[in-house]
């Protein structure tokens, strides 16, 4: 599959090269795939040129998945101004996946607590390539500059909860993530490498890592994975606020370790 030089959107057009020529590797599905995945929060439409220049696919092909996909229910065209826009098919194969999720009931008790104890956010996401997508939110009475919420994306590589996955995970996996990371963000690479560095030390000393201002210059956070009953990383949780509402000290001493409890609780009977 033809990918830029220089990829346009972190999300799109990143298949693996070790996928290319798998003899079960269905190279038109995953073209497809990618074309749902160019969409960006707040975007009221994209155009086939706009797919083009983010998957690097050639406009001819792109026109072609286009077709299918409004045909399938999983785009929709406005015919005066060319755009497609994400249809309900989409929305229907999130909502199952989010529904089958156990341990979103688990955790939505205990993530409110944290959050209203904490007046911060509370989130559980999981990993999908390069970003950590938020499955379940909680929010203190007070947050309200933090607007994420479920389906929300967070860098993998600064993140709390992301630097937290990137720390529990096996060598060998963590080092094929970075360098993904290396390939598609080389100037923000050696920070990334950085920060994942401290948050193992980090975890290894206090069972939590941090992201003071690294993911956004604002905000404080922590974050950590949840493992399951064989000690696979598979969830992470992170706990956070607005700098100026939500203190490193707080978080160091009183919230951090509260995560780590929720975590501990959350991984009991997953697989």
């Amino acid at each position: 599959m033809k990918r830029p030089p220089k990829p346009i959107a972190e999300d799109a057009g990143w298949i693996p090269d070790e996928f290319e020529g798998e003899r079960h590797f269905v190279t038109a599905l995953a073209r497809g795939l990618e074309i749902l995945r160019c969409f960006r929060k707040g975007e009221l439409g994209l155009t086939n040129a706009d797919f083009a220049e983010r998957t690097g696919l050639p406009k001819a092909t792109v026109s072609r998945l286009t077709f299918t996909l409004t045909k399938l229910g999983y785009l929709t065209l406005s015919p005066d101004s060319g755009r497609y826009r994400l249809g309900a098919g989409v929305l229907s194969l999130g909502y199952s996946m989010l529904s089958g999720l156990d341990i979103r009931t688990r955790a939505r008790p205990l993530l409110q607590e944290l959050a209203t104890a904490a007046d911060a956010s509370v989130a559980l996401g999981a990993r999908d390539r390069l970003a950590m997508v938020y499955l379940e939110c909680a929010r203190g009475p007070g947050t309200v500059t933090l607007s994420l919420d479920v389906g929300s994306r967070v860098t993998l590589g600064t993140s709390a909860m992301g630097r937290a996955l990137l720390a529990a995970l096996p060598d060998g996996e963590r080092d094929y993530l970075l360098r993904a990371m290396k390939d598609r963000m080389p100037d923000a690479y050696p920070r990334i490498v950085e920060g994942v560095e401290r948050a193992r030390e980090e975890i290894a000393a206090q069972g939590f890592c941090t992201s003071f201002g690294d993911w956004q210059a604002d905000v404080n956070a922590v974050g950590v994975a949840i493992l399951n009953d064989e000690g696979a990383p598979i969830f992470g949780l992170n706990c956070g606020a607005p700098a100026f509402k939500l203190s490193q000290e707080r978080l160091m001493q009183e919230f951090g370790p509260r995560l780590v409890e929720i975590a501990a609780i959350l991984g009991r009977g997953t697989v």
